[in-house]
């Protein structure tokens, strides 16, 4: 019997009897043959969905009934009032419905109403949580966290798909920005300065989309990213050197890598004396110099007018008169302007952009400038990114979920139409050891930069024995 003769016999009736599923199987493979081997096979695991139990009728009932309540007789109010007369309240509203009986869990109930009033509803605890760096919520019944690096699904869920946009929309009213079928898709920050993206249907098939990347209550500083592992303390000296003297930074890497971390504590080395203006799309970077003035695009209104881009801010913060400019993130035609503003007198620049590698950072520079709308020669385009860029601090998430600066570079000039890149650090990775940790570091390449006169004018003294291996 052919084969396809036997898978259309699965399943049929034997004697009368249906067939077995080893009947089945057996029907496919052929009695002759042997079976395939069970250590030849591989199993991909995908993520099993955690059962979600149905919140009981009545627990949800006296839930909303308190909610009714409380946005309806005590809207004025003060929430932390609300928040202690919170048992008075739930006793008050079993008494009126006294078909309410079997209530189990009013601490948990008491709970989620206060994160409902006070929080972010059910992903508030996430919020809380030091360890969880990133939550994303697929729809209302699917939340993921990231610790560690590491993502896992977590037992949060939502009611329905407009318990979800009411937190959404509890995040984007204070900010002045909106999310509807016209414009289905959104970048925002709460108050600690945490991103925000969010995508709702019907764009997002799953339902309304949320990510938010957390960020540290308190801004992580360089000694932290030694702690972590990030970078060594000899980096930290030379990048730290590097700001001082009012370099050109740019600092690349994939999504989630650290960029914005990381400049973050670049940020934090500049003089108390300077004027900063920061440019980005949603306020992030966390200055805690004196003189900082913080610039953040808008998007266009309903009508689709009114947009202020990046680049129009770049525009902008050269009339600013800025000691320092720091761009969260180019991705567009303000490459051109960045680079011309750090060719006219703007040293001691940085931004972030998106790259694999510094090659491939600059070469993005190059497509970003072309997306300007000038038409410019790609060899003048070359000098503009040799001749404003001294360094490109390279950024990775490795394997193992840790974020490690893997190329410090230097953009040395031209040579014919190329431009010439120098590692002066790259990261060795010497093993994985047995919890799957990556084992490594950044160590120098044993070139001194070519910048490092600009340093000993601006009065920095480094030791040569900075950019040789230690042994």
């Amino acid at each position: 019997m052919s084969l396809l003769a036997r898978l259309q016999t699965k399943g049929e009736k034997v004697d009368g009897v249906p067939a077995a599923k080893e009947t089945a199987v057996e029907s496919v493979v052929d009695k002759n043959e042997a079976p395939p081997s069970s250590s030849k096979k591989e199993t991909v695991e995908k993520p099993v969905q955690k059962p979600v139990e149905a919140p009981d009728s009545e627990y949800m009932e006296l839930k909303n009934l308190t909610l009714k309540y409380i946005l309806k007789e005590r809207k004025n109010e003060d929430i932390d009032n609300i928040v202690m007369d919170m048992d008075d309240i739930i006793q008050d509203i079993l008494q009126e419905n006294d078909h309410i009986q079997d209530i189990s869990n009013i601490e948990k109930l008491k709970v989620e109403l206060k994160n409902d009033l006070t929080g972010y509803g059910p992903i508030n605890p996430l919020l809380l949580d030091e360890e969880v760096s990133e939550v994303m919520v697929n729809g209302p019944k699917m939340v993921y966290a990231e610790r560690s690096g590491k993502l896992s699904l977590t037992d949060v869920t939502f009611r329905d798909e407009d318990h979800v946009m009411a937190v959404l929309e509890k995040i984007l009213s204070p900010l002045g920005r909106r999310v509807d079928e016209s414009s289905p898709m959104v970048d925002a920050r709460l108050k600690d300065g945490s991103r925000v993206n969010a995508i709702i249907p019907p764009l997002a098939l799953a339902g309304p989309t949320i990510t938010i990347r957390k960020f540290s209550k308190d801004p992580f500083t360089i000694h932290d990213l030694v702690r972590f592992g990030t970078l060594t303390e000899e980096m930290a000296a030379f990048i730290k050197a590097c700001v001082e003297a009012k370099l050109n930074i740019f600092v690349s890497g994939g999504t989630g890598s650290g960029k914005t971390t990381t400049l973050n504590v670049l940020s934090s080395f500049i003089s108390n004396k300077d004027r900063i203006v920061t440019i980005e799309d949603a306020a992030e970077l966390q200055l805690g110099q004196e003189h900082v003035v913080s610039l953040e695009t808008r998007p266009a209104n309903i009508e689709g007018k009114g947009a202020v881009t990046i680049r129009d801010l770049v525009k902008n913060s050269l009339r600013m008169r800025p000691d320092r400019i720091v761009i969260g993130e180019v991705r567009s035609g303000e490459a051109l302007d960045m680079l011309q503003a750090m060719n006219t007198g703007h040293d001691g620049s940085l931004a972030t952009g998106h790259s694999n590698s510094p090659r491939d950072m600059v070469s993005r520079l190059e497509t970003m400038v072309l997306m300007a709308g000038m038409d410019l020669p790609i060899k003048a385009i070359r000098e503009q990114v040799a001749g404003a860029l001294h360094l490109i601090i390279q950024q990775t998430r490795l394997s193992d979920g840790t974020r490690r600066i893997t190329n410090i570079t230097e953009v040395q000039g031209m040579e014919g139409d190329i431009i010439v890149l120098q590692d002066i650090f790259v990261f060795k990775q010497n093993g994985v050891d047995e919890n799957g940790k990556i084992i490594g570091k950044l160590i120098p390449t044993g070139i001194r930069p070519q910048f490092y006169e600009i340093m000993e004018r601006e009065g920095i003294d480094l030791p040569a024995s900075l950019f040789v291996e230690k042994e």
